[in-house]
């Protein structure tokens, strides 16, 4: 098993992006158990500079985030999303899998072309699911890449209204139209998914 740590750890290192389980395994010798190997690294770098993260269904090596004021040097800002883009990447967020439609009524006005591009561009969202409605229209998730560059496993580790309050982001209740992109009403405060809505999608 050390040895698959070794392996493991290799790889991980070396790679630019998250990588799963199932292509740890397609790389390293038959027999090894890079699930295993992952339980026993993740551990041996608990507390350390660099630690073991899992984004959506993949792993990688990143900085402890107590020291990422270090890398802030590091940091090139390269583009900002407009408000529509950040609206939108809100809802699909909190919402998904979101139709352009949900995403327009929702924000109470029309989501342009270019706002669904520049998202899709970035590679933090994609095209998910159709819908069993009349038309089947197609829907939006987050992306793995999403995930990987806000550092959460999942998107139910979004922050619910209660985080929100507690940092100071919002007073009171939320404008209604805040309070439906952040689920009040679809979900409750901790951010519990309606497991009913995944009867009205399709692969």
């Amino acid at each position: 098993m050390g040895e698959q740590e070794r392996m493991v750890e290799a790889v991980l290192f070396a790679s630019a992006e998250p990588v799963s389980v199932a292509e740890l395994n397609a790389r390293m010798p038959h027999g090894c158990d890079a699930a295993e190997a992952l339980v026993h690294l993740r551990k041996r770098y608990e507390g350390r500079g660099v630690g073991l993260v899992k984004t959506g269904n993949a792993y990688a090596m990143r900085t402890a985030a107590d020291l990422s004021f270090l890398m802030q040097k590091e940091t090139v800002e390269t583009r900002k999303l407009s408000r529509a883009a950040i609206e939108t990447l809100a809802i699909i967020a909190y919402h998904q899998p979101v139709t352009r439609a949900e995403i327009e009524e929702i924000r109470g006005v029309s989501v342009s072309r270019g706002t669904v591009d520049q998202l899709l561009e970035m590679e933090w969202i994609r095209f998910g699911r159709r819908k069993m409605t009349p038309g089947r229209p197609v829907t939006f998730v987050v992306t793995q890449d999403f995930l990987d560059h806000f550092g959460l496993e999942s998107a139910r580790d979004l922050p619910g209204l209660k985080e929100l309050r507690s940092a100071g982001l919002l007073e009171n209740r939320p404008p209604p139209i805040l309070g439906i992109a952040l689920g009040l009403g679809d979900e409750d405060e901790d951010g519990a998914v309606d497991e009913n809505q995944s009867e009205l999608f399709e692969e």
